[in-house]
């Protein structure tokens, strides 16, 4: 028997050696309930933790493990180790035929922002006999606990170990997550080697999300990979273990079948050889199996699933707030891009859709912050209308409306108007280069005209701060391109100084300056493109500096990434098979939570290389032939070769590209989709 997660609260006040004073966690939880009690109040035995519950004929059981109890006031925000959120799920394990671990490789605050992990998760447990639940990265301290008491890493929802479940699936979202995958797998005690996992049909560890377009430095630890977009392919994927498991299968049968599933990639299958230089010769496929995976797509975004609401939070997570999908890719082609060619085709929801979806979000979880999710919002054909549909209702229920992924190009007044009311701090807009020439050299297709237009609407409208992200070290870059990042912030100051103060409110301006080292990605124009050295990014860097006038040196402030962080993206991206050894030697030299820049320590990278004597520069530094063989060369996300190679050549030219509503730019997509893409 269940109770709903709303019936009952409970307060576990708790004092941690870190805290001075008491603080109070609201926690809910579906428990379940034992026959025979009636009115009770349960104490935890640790006297720094007391969890009293009175209910109306029951008694609910405690939610925790035993293990972890005494150990959660050691660690910091231990909400996010005891699962029981409103809008989670717990099952009956009885009724239940496939168990399937949900992982996303770094914090809970970070994981329970993302969306994807958001859609599946529900779409997975509205499927009476799969139970899909939550595991993530624990902390530090928390790391601590479980190795030093020997507690294997368990799924939120039951609190059960995660390597009594079938199916381990990981969501790559970034390639600096790789060392967390090892770590996750060694808490949960799972071989971190595929090969070592046995027949058994269990413990099948699997993963999709973008990384996956170049999934060969994972190889080894992975079963198989999801290319492209998992709604449709996850059921097929469990509904085929189900039933094999059922028979008793082998490991390797499983895995032979599943490599027949369109968009499913089985590393095993294929044999990989090089040449003496380090390249690959070729990638060779074993009987049975596609010689090219193709990704996965969903045609129709009205009819693809997504959830009724969310899992709400009890601690702070990142993006905490209730989220439309309303596109998925956009129009543009910027050379630089991977999300721009790895999620085509473009596709948007209807305005009705959309307005259904947040008001059904809003009013399950209560959320007062809505947010219109895409790569790029203001390319939505009716957004406009989208906005008339919504606004009544975000006003009424005094809900806060955010367009994140504005284009400079197609920000109007009449937009303004529309979002002022709701969002009128700063905007946030991304030139990625500081002239016009460059900005043609990766397709930006915007001028400095619209950014200057798109800034005096935003200042007339009351907005005073203007966040502008850049990147260094693109290819053809010069000083000059360098100096105008600066030259760009003088005409913003200058323009908001000229306005009215009656239109532009009190407050002076601010420019913040975000600049990225440039990554090379596979699937994009610029895969054949070495990535800047560290003495000339330094040298960029403090020219970028001196550009800035002793008198704006308050009003302009610039920041950027590490780069050994962005320098170990580099390799990891564009990396092969043979950078397993290298990521399981860095994890095993202590590298973990790798994207966060305090943890990251490139010593141990750089130590792994040393072990494993591999070369990092031949992975990032190196300039590519337009016929070299790439280690994902055997994966298919529907664009050609071929256009790369022409935008490529473009690129040197200086040459742009109308985006895809505009003229068709030849990219393969609708030979093999068979259809246009527009119209």
């Amino acid at each position: 028997m269940q109770v709903d997660e709303k019936s009952h609260l409970y307060k576990m006040n708790y004092v941690g050696n870190r805290y001075a004073e008491y603080q109070t966690l609201i926690c809910t939880r579906k428990c379940h309930l034992t026959d025979a009690a009636e009115r009770a109040i349960i104490m935890a035995e640790n006297t720094n933790l007391r969890i009293l519950l009175q209910l109306k004929g029951f008694v609910i059981v405690c939610v925790y493990m035993k293990k972890i109890e005494p150990f959660l006031l050691q660690v910091q925000k231990p909400a996010q180790y005891i699962g029981g959120e409103v809008g989670s799920v717990v099952k009956n394990v009885k009724n239940i035929d496939v168990r399937f671990a949900f992982c996303f490789p770094d914090t809970y605050e970070i994981g329970m922002s993302h969306l994807g992990m958001k859609i599946l998760y529900h779409q997975i447990n509205e499927r009476p006999n799969y139970w899909c639940e939550r595991v993530f990265a624990p902390c530090a301290d928390f790391k601590a606990v479980l190795r030093c008491h020997q507690i294997p890493l368990y799924a939120l929802e039951s609190m059960d170990p995660i390597k009594g479940f079938d199916m381990i699936g990981f969501t790559l979202q970034y390639e600096l997550s790789y060392t967390n995958i090892l770590n996750m797998l060694d808490l949960a005690g799972i071989p971190l080697h595929a090969a070592d996992r046995g027949e058994n049909l269990k413990n099948l560890v699997f993963a999709g999300g973008p990384c996956v377009c170049n999934p060969e430095p994972l190889a080894d630890f992975f079963d198989f990979f999801i290319l492209g977009e998992r709604e449709e392919v996850n059921l097929e994927m469990m509904d085929l273990y189900a039933e094999m498991k059922k028979r008793h299968t082998t490991r390797t049968e499983f895995l032979q079948a599943i490599a027949k599933i369109p968009g499913i990639y089985v590393p095993s299958c294929y044999n990989v050889q090089y040449h003496e230089d380090g390249t690959v010769q070729s990638i060779i496929p074993k009987s049975g199996v596609p010689q090219v995976v193709q990704k996965r797509i969903n045609s129709d975004m009205d009819s693809v699933y997504y959830p009724k609401t969310f899992v709400v939070p009890f601690t702070e997570i990142v993006h905490d707030r209730a989220v439309s999908e309303v596109l998925r890719r956009c129009i543009r082609g910027c050379r630089f891009c991977q999300a721009g060619f790895l999620y085509r085709p473009f596709r948007e929801k209807s305005p009705e859709t959309i307005e259904n979806e947040c008001r059904r979000l809003c009013e399950n979880t209560d959320y007062q912050e809505l947010s219109l999710s895409s790569l790029s919002t203001s390319d939505h054909s009716r957004l406009e209308e989208t906005l008339e549909r919504l606004l009544p209702f975000t006003e009424s229920h005094r809900v806060n409306l955010t367009l994140p992924s504005l284009r400079v190009d197609n920000f109007s007044k009449e937009l303004m108007d529309r979002i002022q009311g709701v969002r009128k701090s700063s905007l946030t807009f991304a030139p990625e280069a500081g002239t016009q020439r460059l900005r043609d050299v990766i397709n930006k297709n915007v001028t400095e005209e619209e950014i200057i237009c798109t800034a005096k609407i935003a200042f007339s409208g009351g907005f005073h701060n203007v966040k502008l992200y850049f990147m260094m070290g693109l290819p053809t870059e010069t000083e000059a391109d360098i100096a105008g990042i600066i030259d760009l912030a003088e005409k913003l100051i200058k323009l908001h100084n000229c306005i009215p103060k009656e239109q532009r409110g009190k407050g002076s301006v601010q420019i913040s300056i975000s600049c990225a080292t440039f990554v090379p990605k596979p699937f994009t124009p610029f895969q054949f493109e070495p990535q800047i050295d560290w003495e000339t990014l330094q040298e960029r860097q403090a020219y970028l500096i001196s550009c800035i006038p002793q008198k704006h040196r308050r009003k302009i402030k610039v920041s950027w990434s590490d780069y050994q962080i962005s320098f170990l993206e580099a390799v990891l991206v564009r990396g092969d098979r043979r950078l397993t050894s290298v990521i399981e030697q860095a994890w095993r030299q202590g590298s973990k939570f790798d994207s966060w820049s305090e943890c990251f320590c490139y010593k141990n990278w750089k130590k792994a290389f040393e072990i494993c004597k591999i070369d990092p520069a031949f992975y990032a530094c190196r300039k590519r032939a337009y016929t070299e063989v790439f280690p994902w060369e055997h994966l298919d996300y529907l664009v050609d070769k071929s256009f790369f190679v022409r935008e490529n050549q473009r690129a040197y030219a200086a040459q742009t590209m109308p985006h895809c509503r505009e003229k068709c730019a030849g990219c393969g997509l609708n030979q093999k989709l068979g259809r246009n893409c527009f119209g």
